[in-house]
């Protein structure tokens, strides 16, 4: 033992071990060259095949590894493992055992895990001889379907671990069939032992993101009034955020764990908003919510667990970079949405939670990262990408995993997350089994990664965006191990970033074809499109409000949320919800609209047209123009020309008649047009066309006056031949004219008195419906409404939220 603990290299366990074997083989070396020497018999042939089968990893046996505690032993420890055996066989299994065996050697690499993860087979020399003696569990029979539970524990020192490095552990259940009677393996579960017991020299800084983040809960609608309750898709925030939820779990966890929080900006103003009064979406109709204690616990919980802690914040609602940067950057206003929603992250996180966040983090779906992603993470203000290793690979001459920092150009640096350890826990965590195995090859990966060299170096791990209450404590668990281990220490992500780095490592940004997978789920291009129509429809609609912000602040973050990359996989959904915020946009612009109207006669040369526009939003508006526009101008004009204009001002919940001054040439009908237009001269809303039936201007009307025309003038004739006849006579009777001319005006007066009666009865049979200040139409409806209508209030517009 002596000499075997001198070799260079080997532990006194290892040498021992070492020896054992040794001589086993050679003590059955002269048993072996009988048994060949022997004559093979049909049944002694069969007997062998049999046997190599079943030691060779059949599975007969299902062997499940439920725990193994502690996950990282140190010496004077006791490794204790527990779960199940469940006989998949038909015949019954006797004389069975569960027993540990340790590989006879520590792994090799991190490439050897993965090999070591994959074998299905019993092979006695990979997996290590049993233990055996009193660290075995024995079951008399094993009947076919039932499952026994088991437990071993087993010192430290039994299991003969030699230097610092990770070991093979495996399970197995030996038995008898029937069939085979004799001892073999059955059935064998595999997983893995890290083995650090003492302060590694140079530690790993290990840097773990834990994402809170969650799918589009808000909607764009929210109820009447200035309250404007907000309207959300569904409950599940709710139950995320209570008792055993995942982002409950999310938070009560990681406040007791050395991370890095990511923080999703549009999931904290979502739970605000749930702290007031809300309603939920159920079936047709909607329900007042009702867990607003709980959010207002949640929120509270966050805000101390953050505290002094380093804080991520991602553009408001996640937005999918690697769709913008494939179908959206060429659509107008996307890239500029996306640096808006960077603007806001920062005010949001810290109004709520009163902690400074970073922005300068780009974090592309699942670390992957071509030029066209760099280039819109960068144009939304990051200079820091957070990109992952099977992306941004490493060549086979780099043998150690290298830093994650990695300069990429133009001042920017791609954060490399480590691929194997960063999707360690994207499985399904519910079993315990799976949880199980998931801790270990994460821990046996992290200590690998610190074995690779001596250099120190800065690992980052960044997990799926949402993981699941199990996944999340599944990942806990793992931390927690890593976190009591010897071998790493914690470190934030922007020291992990500002690392030097290795000059070895991989700086090239790989092409797009690289991922062409991802692409599948992406937002198609058309969705950018969709999102900038309504951009374009609220452009339009904001300019005519008296407070904007009203409905420009709550539906650019709908917008947003449009984007967010948790609708990767679900475009039916979001192709739904792009529809229902448009949707609500139109209604909300339909609030405005012009009155409809039948046709409208006039009597008159000139007269009033009323045109009523209507304002059913709680906020007035102004910015508005209309427009009257008569489509036959020489048969009817609308003040001087072929149109007039008026600006409108109409208070919430009102409507109001403009009148429009009419100048008839001709009889007729003549189709008018109405519309509004915004201050920029956009039109606004729909047009409201309507006939005016010109019917003043007629032969009978022309021969009244005519016949008035003809009774002046034979008046004047009759007032005439009256004076001369008069002077006539008066000269007859040798009478100054001159003299006598006063005393003939009250004759004169007389017949200008007569004429008068005859003008004054030609003008009575004219209609007294002409002139400026006539009657309108007895179907145009009154000027405004009174403050106080009993109607219904119209749609209100979102709250800031």
């Amino acid at each position: 033992m002596a000499e075997a603990a001198d070799f260079q290299g080997t532990s006194p366990s290892a040498a021992r071990r070492w020896l054992l074997r040794t001589g086993a083989l050679f003590a059955g070396a002269p048993l072996l060259a009988g048994l060949f020497q022997l004559p093979v018999t049909p049944h002694a042939q069969a007997a062998p095949k049999a046997s190599l089968a079943e030691t060779t990893g059949s599975n007969t046996v299902e062997v499940s590894l439920d725990s193994l505690s502690p996950s990282v032993p140190t010496d004077g420890d006791t490794v204790t493992v527990s779960g199940s055996v469940t006989n998949k066989g038909k015949q019954t299994v006797t004389d069975a055992h569960v027993g540990l065996r340790v590989a006879s050697a520590a792994v090799t690499g991190r490439s050897a895990i993965d090999t070591a993860a994959k074998r299905t087979g019993f092979d006695q020399f990979a997996d290590g001889t049993e233990i055996g003696g009193k660290y075995v569990e024995k079951f008399s029979e094993l009947a076919s379907g039932v499952a026994q539970p088991f437990t071993i524990s087993v010192p430290v020192k039994e299991l003969d671990l030699g230097s610092d490095g990770v070991y093979q552990l495996s399970v197995s259940l030996s038995g008898k069939t029937a069939a085979a009677q004799y001892d073999q393996v059955l059935g064998i579960q595999r997983t893995f032992l890290p083995w650090q017991p003492d302060e590694a020299g140079t530690k790993t800084k290990t840097t773990y993101l834990w994402p809170l983040i969650s799918t589009t809960h808000l909607t764009a609608e929210t109820g009447p009034g200035e309250q404007q309750t907000p309207f959300f898709l569904n409950d599940d925030l709710a139950k995320e955020i209570s008792a055993g939820g995942r982002l409950e779990q999310m938070l009560t966890l990681g406040k007791d764990l050395d991370i890095t929080w990511v923080i999703d900006p549009d999931l904290l103003a979502s739970v605000v908003a749930m702290t007031e009064s809300y309603r939920v979406r159920s079936g047709g109709t909607t329900v007042a919510g009702t867990n607003q204690a709980v959010a207002k616990e949640w929120l509270a919980e966050l805000e101390t667990a953050v505290q002094g802690e380093e804080v991520i914040a991602l553009p408001f609602a996640d937005p999918d970079l690697a769709s913008l940067a494939h179908n959206g950057k060429t659509i107008t206003g996307s890239l500029s949405r996306l640096k808006d929603a960077t603007d806001v992250a920062s005010d949001t996180v810290q109004n709520i939670l009163r902690v400074v966040p970073d922005t300068d983090f780009a974090w592309p779906v699942n670390g992957a990262i071509d030029p066209s992603i760099v280039k819109v993470a960068i144009s939304a203000g990051a200079d820091k990408v957070i990109a992952r290793s099977d992306s941004l690979q490493e060549g086979s001459s780099l043998s150690y995993t290298p830093n994650a920092a990695r300069p990429i150009g133009g001042g920017t640096t791609a954060v490399v997350a480590d691929a194997r350890l960063s999707t360690a826990f994207q499985g399904d965590m519910t079993k315990a089994e799976s949880s199980t195995l998931a801790v270990q090859r994460f821990l046996a990966q992290s200590l690998m990664t610190d074995l690779q060299n001596n250099k120190q170096r800065s690992v980052v791990i960044a997990p799926q965006r949402m993981p699941s209450a199990s996944q999340t404590q599944t990942m806990a668990e793992a931390l927690t191990a890593l976190q009591g281990g010897n071998w790493s220490q914690p470190q934030e992500l922007t020291a992990a970033a500002a690392a030097k780095p290795d000059p070895s490592a991989n700086t090239k940004i790989p092409s797009d074809s690289d991922l062409s997978s991802l692409q599948k789920q992406a937002l198609p291009k058309s969705a950018f499109e969709e999102i900038q129509a309504a951009q374009a429809d609220l452009d339009r609609f904001k300019v005519i409000l008296s407070d904007q912000s009203r409905v420009v602040t709550p539906f650019g973050r709908t917008m947003d949320r449009e984007m967010s990359t948790s609708w990767r996989g679900h475009s039916v959904e979001a192709a739904v919800y792009r529809n229902d915020v448009q949707t609500y946009l139109d209604s909300l612009t339909e609030q405005v609209r012009l009155i409809e109207k039948s046709e409208t006669k006039l009597s008159g040369r000139s007269a009033t047209i009323p045109v009523t526009v209507q304002n059913n939003l709680v906020q007035g508006v102004d910015n508005l123009t209309l427009r009257l526009t008569s489509k036959a101008p020489k048969r009817l004009k609308i003040g001087d020309d072929d149109f007039d204009e008026q600006s409108v001002d109409i208070s919430g919940g009102h409507s109001e008649s403009v009148k429009f001054t009419t100048n008839a040439e001709a009889n007729g009908k003549v189709d008018v047009v109405a519309q509004l237009y915004t201050a920029d001269g956009e039109k606004y809303g729909d047009e409201v066309r309507f006939t005016v039936n010109v019917t003043e201007i007629t032969p009978t009307v022309m021969l009244v006056i005519a016949g008035g025309v003809l009774l002046l003038v034979l008046a004047g004739f009759r007032m005439y031949t009256q004076r001369k006849r008069a002077a006539a006579r008066l000269e007859a009777e040798g009478i100054s004219t001159d003299d006598d001319a006063s005393e003939s005006a009250p004759a004169d007066e007389d017949a200008n008195a007569e004429a008068a009666s005859v003008v004054h009865t030609a003008e009575e049979e004219v209609p007294a419906k002409s002139g400026t200040d006539e009657p309108e139409h007895p179907s145009d409806p009154a000027p405004d409404t009174a403050p106080e209508s009993a109607d219904p209030s119209g749609t209100g517009e979102r709250v800031d939220r």
